[in-house]
């Protein structure tokens, strides 16, 4: 998809007024302040009314935004003396799924991240963000290592969902996520895992089972896509918007459904508008998630998580 989404356009064209307005004032020498302020103040007004009302679908649209902020882009901000680690010890390296230890506030963990492209080439490098099973056992070897060593582990969910490819399949891919949701579920130290895009299916759920789960005010996390759900429910891909509208699969659904813990709020009109803020918001979270987990002991850890996802489910929805 485009960057401008559909919804954007009046701001988007109002923000091209302003500015042909203070273009036009600065080559003809003219006082045009009192109405650039009138329409700047109607302009901010525009945006409290559109940001602040978002149906579902146009959340998933922002969660899909191609300069949407990536697993990289959050610990070159958040983390100390990143190393990155590669490979699964099993097949290959799998550029879809990055991991390593670093540093947080003077700590160490361990940070894992789906991580997708930015561009094309970039895209086709990384498949599009979507693992094949060598980065999920990569990211299960970074997870026993950081038990090993007793190191908090932080996940960064961002994936349309994992790669369904032949290849795939015949080396297990669902094996392999089901495996990281067995072993993720006997971690003895603590675990937090943040949707900052796509959360989508098992390939999402793989990075997911953790302590606190935490999502960006716009992303999406599901057990399948929108035009997936529409494919299977009304034998129609395009219906995605209506099965968006149905699924309950943003962060304030989530939050309501006790499936999160807490909303990460979002620069107006998305993380990509002020990627700097955006972390320092994440971070805050990170800081607060790490000091309630590390007063648990091990016991405790994988008690509360027991009781956590048993609780998960206690609710209904209707399909529209």
């Amino acid at each position: 998809m485009g960057n401008e989404m559909v919804f954007e356009k009046p701001i988007n064209e109002l923000k091209e007024k302003i500015e042909e307005l203070q273009t036009f004032a600065h080559e003809k020498d003219i006082d045009l302040s009192a109405e650039i302020k009138r329409m700047e103040d109607r302009l901010h007004e525009l945006e409290k009314e559109i940001y602040g009302n978002l149906k579902p679908w146009e959340r998933v649209q922002i969660a899909r935004n191609s300069k949407r902020p990536t697993t990289l882009d959050y610990i070159n901000f958040l983390f100390e003396d990143f190393i990155e680690l590669h490979g699964d010890r099993l097949f290959s390296e799998d550029e879809a799924i990055v991991g390593g230890i670093a540093k947080f506030n003077g700590q160490a963990v361990t940070v894992i991240g789906h991580q997708r492209g930015k561009d094309t080439k970039e895209n086709i490098r990384r498949n599009f963000g979507s693992p094949r099973p060598e980065g999920y056992r990569k990211a299960l070897r970074l997870m026993k290592q950081a038990e090993k060593f007793k190191r908090p582990i932080i996940c960064f969910i961002d994936t349309k969902g994992a790669d369904p490819g032949k290849e795939s399949e015949e080396r297990g891919q669902s094996e392999a996520i089901a495996r990281n949701l067995l072993e993720m579920a006997g971690l003895k130290v603590p675990v937090i895992s943040i949707v900052i895009g796509e959360g989508g299916s098992g390939g999402a759920l793989a990075l997911g089972v953790a302590d606190h789960i935490h999502m960006l005010e716009n992303s999406t996390y599901s057990v399948i896509s929108p035009e997936g759900a529409a494919a299977l429910l009304w034998k129609d891909s395009t219906q995605a918007q209506r099965a968006a509208e149905s699924m309950m699969i943003t962060a304030p659904d989530l939050k309501k459904l006790e499936v999160i813990d807490e909303i990460i709020y979002e620069p107006k009109g998305g993380a990509h508008l002020d990627v700097k803020a955006q972390a320092e918001s994440i971070g805050r979270v990170i800081e607060q998630s790490l000091q309630e987990l590390s007063v648990h002991t091990e016991d405790e850890l994988l008690l509360s998580r027991h009781e956590k996802y048993k609780l998960m489910g206690s609710h209904s929805i209707e399909i529209l």
